[in-house]
């Protein structure tokens, strides 16, 4: 059985490896493929029943000219890359891999409310430059510190990783408000249930996690920031395009918004031309709360369980 990995290296740039798969076919790994060529993404799936992609679409028209492709796994948890009603018609399953980074994706989102609170990265740069050194008292600090014990986190969407963002913020301690599309279910991790108007007018840092569909793109705009307290930190370690970015670089430059921390964007890699890029506190991050080396075991391995549990008969995480 010939297995094709359309774009392994995110994944996998040499730190982890291959085996699970190559023991059940043989595989071929293409670090990148291009995401507009259809002619080379069908060309390097060739004769593979097995295909695995994270951001190279396998849309209808590859679908039409592969028609021995028998299964469509997923380096991610996002799917949207593939053309799951086209899939559905065939009886290929495509199959995800949920669940992986939670305790990642929560750490970088504080991370990122560490930094914006004590601006570690800014202070540590100042002391190697000598401005410790030179101060003519104990210590110094450059611009406002913040204290979060006291503060209400609003967590857009309540899910796994919303619950872990949660558990850290009470831990430093903060107050947990939260919303998502129902009240939680038996078993979630407790917070109180908020409709997201409110939970924008009482928070002091608002924490998006929540999925992105048609009625979730554009979340945060120029009206709901004017929901927000003033003065509020906004952080999105979910989807870029829960945010409108030029609202939100607008919101910061004029001081509405006090801070924002962002893993994500609309277009990535960031264009140069990102309002973000200039905007007044904006702590950016290029994509990496899903990369620490533990995650991406725990992803490689649901996603070789996922392959095997299709070769069984019984596959799993299938999202068609």
């Amino acid at each position: 059985m010939n297995i094709v990995i359309l774009d392994g290296y995110c994944l996998n740039p040499g730190d982890l490896s291959w085996d699970g798969f190559s023991a059940m076919g043989r595989v071929t790994v293409y670090d990148r493929t291009p995401v507009e060529d259809v002619d080379e993404t069908v060309r390097r799936i060739g004769d593979a029943g097995i295909v695995l992609t994270n951001k190279t679409p396998i849309t209808r028209a590859v679908l039409d000219r592969c028609p021995q492709v028998r299964y469509v796994g997923l380096l991610s948890t996002g799917y949207n890359v593939v053309d799951t009603a086209a899939a559905r018609e065939r009886n290929i399953p495509v199959c995800n891999v949920p669940g992986y980074g939670t305790a990642s994706v929560a750490q970088l989102a504080i991370a990122l409310l560490l930094e914006i609170c004590h601006r570690v990265g800014h202070h540590n740069r100042a002391v190697h430059e000598g401005r410790w050194s030179a101060s003519i008292d104990y210590c110094f600090w450059d611009g406002t510190l913040i204290e979060l014990a006291g503060k209400t986190m609003g967590i857009v969407g309540y899910g796994s990783i919303g619950q872990a963002v949660g558990e850290i913020a009470r831990a430093l301690g903060m107050t947990v408000i939260a919303t998502g599309p129902h009240p939680w279910q038996p078993g979630q991790r407790p917070a109180p249930y908020v409709p997201l108007e409110k939970l924008l007018a009482d928070s002091d840092v608002v924490s998006l996690h929540c999925p992105l569909f048609p009625e979730t793109k554009g979340l945060i705009n120029r009206s709901t920031i004017e929901k927000m307290k003033e003065g509020a930190i906004l952080l999105n370690t979910g989807r870029g395009p829960l945010i409108v970015e030029q609202d939100v670089a607008d919101a910061l430059n004029s001081g509405r918004l006090y801070a924002a921390g962002v893993d994500v964007a609309e277009i990535e890699p960031l264009p140069s031309g990102s309002p973000l890029l200039t905007a007044r506190n904006c702590v950016i991050t290029p994509h990496i709360a899903w990369a620490p080396l533990e995650a991406r075991r725990r992803l490689m391995d649901i996603a070789v369980n996922n392959l095997r549990g299709f070769l069984a008969g019984a596959p799993e995480n299938v999202v068609n």
